[in-house]
């Protein structure tokens, strides 16, 4: 039988044989939910690709009213979505909470934003001809989502196909696919035909990442998760020459000036770092702090450290939970141990505790050659690099391909400008420590991806520009 806080599924959702989600807190199999196969996702594409037909030929004010009646109903099941996301993703209630609610403000966001998808009327090159362009959807969509926010990220990729007026098939995450299956059912409830936005669960992700390369009508895919897969889907989908957006791997830098206001960048350490236990695409990956400032950050990172509290994310006052699975624990755990074998030392934490729980970690003297400076961390655990001047800082923060987000923390206004104009990163956070926003283009460059989730960008993701040039209009 399902877990009983699975209300919001209904019967249809689980099968004897299929995928088991488990807690991550506490290894418990929350349900086995139905999968689909090859030939199953063939039809969803292929009704999808029938159904997006209507729905283009609606008039955006139609389709804003369907997308803000769905915003509303994540709204009004806040409580059970949010139950839903830390008993499979294991983060601590209060976040999820969060994600429903930033879930529903990307939908709501798109449903007004899918109305000002405007063309142009450009100066032509003679008094009988015209030149115009029109806004149309790129048509039906395929989207791979991750587990670490498995509502919203499903939210951001489908608000602005939908409002576009294109369809969407999407694979949700194998260890949380059943947020977004209650996600699909709210949708359908509040109008969404029910073959225009389709949620599958499946057992081989491979072949499904395959087969949205390389099937005619999907036209675009919308893929969140490692740089690697990227470039394996980037390689595929190129026979195709397909659409893609590719948010990928990050290696965040968090740089702190000695002229920064040192308690708000520890209130941004910790708010960036440690959210969903370091499992975030955007977390804060490197310490970057100027060399007088340095021990005194140090210490008031620990002291801030010490209060947060490790469990199961449905216990009250827990702020940090489980990491997704064992193998992520070891991985964490790895990345620190090589660190204090190189040099490094220990702070904070630093072990491993229970079954998929990872103690919130600080490392210091942390050189930039090594692994955890290096790599995407993905766990609870600071690493912290001192530096001397301005141009240490910049060189260090560069030193990486990927180009996600970057975090800078400084009292001058002048180094403000500089910093952020060098920055090679997508997203810049001056002076604050959480940046993600329904108003804000979210993307990266370098190996961080392309494209852009959230703001009017993210619907011209999903749209073409079509030309047309209109003569014989002389009087």
């Amino acid at each position: 039988m399902p877990h009983p806080s699975l209300s919001l599924l209904d019967d249809t959702s689980f099968t004897s044989t299929g995928l088991d989600v488990a807690n991550p807190a506490n290894g418990e199999i929350l349900a086995r939910v139905r999968t689909y196969d090859r030939a199953d996702l063939v039809s969803m594409i292929e009704r999808a690709d029938v159904a997006r037909r209507a729905w283009q030929s609606r008039t955006a004010k139609e389709r804003a009213h369907i997308l803000r009646d769905w915003a509303e109903l994540i709204e009004a099941q806040r409580d059970g979505l949010a139950t839903i996301i830390t008993l499979e993703c294991g983060k601590p209630l209060a976040e999820a909470h969060r994600e429903v609610s930033s879930a529903a403000a990307y939908i709501e966001w798109f449903a007004e934003e899918g109305r000002r998808a405007y063309g142009e009327l450009i100066p032509g090159l003679g008094t009988d001809r015209r030149v115009v362009t029109l806004r149309e959807p790129v048509g039906t969509c395929a989207a791979i989502t991750p587990w670490n926010f498995p509502l919203a990220m499903i939210a951001r990729k489908a608000a602005p196909a939908l409002a576009a007026g294109c369809s969407m098939v999407v694979k949700p995450a194998e260890a949380t696919p059943m947020s977004a299956m209650a996600l699909e059912r709210l949708a359908h409830e509040s109008g969404i035909p029910h073959d225009l936005f389709r949620v599958a669960p499946v057992l081989d992700p491979v072949e499904a990442g395959s087969l949205f390369c390389n099937h005619p009508l999907v036209r675009k895919i919308s893929f969140t998760g490692s740089t690697r897969v990227g470039k394996l889907l980037m390689a595929q989908a190129a026979g195709q020459v397909k659409r893609l957006s590719l948010e990928l791997g990050g290696n965040a830098p968090f740089v702190v000036f000695d002229d920064a206001d040192l308690d708000r960048a520890i209130d941004g350490a910790i708010a960036s770092r440690f959210r969903n236990a370091g499992q975030t695409c955007i977390c804060a990956n490197r310490f970057l702090v100027q060399a007088s400032v340095h021990d005194a950050f140090v210490d008031g990172l620990a002291r801030r450290v010490a209060q947060l509290r490790m469990g199961d994310g449905m216990t009250p006052g827990v702020n940090v939970g489980p990491l997704i699975d064992a193998a992520a624990v070891a991985r964490v755990s790895d990345l620190v141990t090589t660190a204090l074998a190189g040099g490094a030392r220990l702070v904070a934490g630093g072990s491993a505790v229970g079954n998929n729980f990872h103690e919130p970690s600080i490392l210091r003297d942390v050189k930039p050659d090594m692994r955890v400076a290096q790599e995407e961390i993905f766990g609870p655990v600071a690493a912290i690099i001192r530096f001397a001047e301005e141009t240490d800082a910049l060189r260090l923060a560069n030193d990486t391909p990927y180009g996600l987000a970057a975090y800078l923390y400084t009292g001058n206004n002048a180094r403000l400008w500089r910093m952020m104009e060098s920055l090679e990163f997508g997203m810049i956070a001056v002076n604050e420590g959480l940046l993600s926003s329904e108003e804000a283009p979210f993307g990266g460059i370098k190996e961080s991806g392309f494209g852009r989730e959230g703001s009017r960008h993210g619907l011209a993701d999903y749209m073409t520009i079509k030309y047309g040039l209109i003569g014989g209009l002389a009087a």
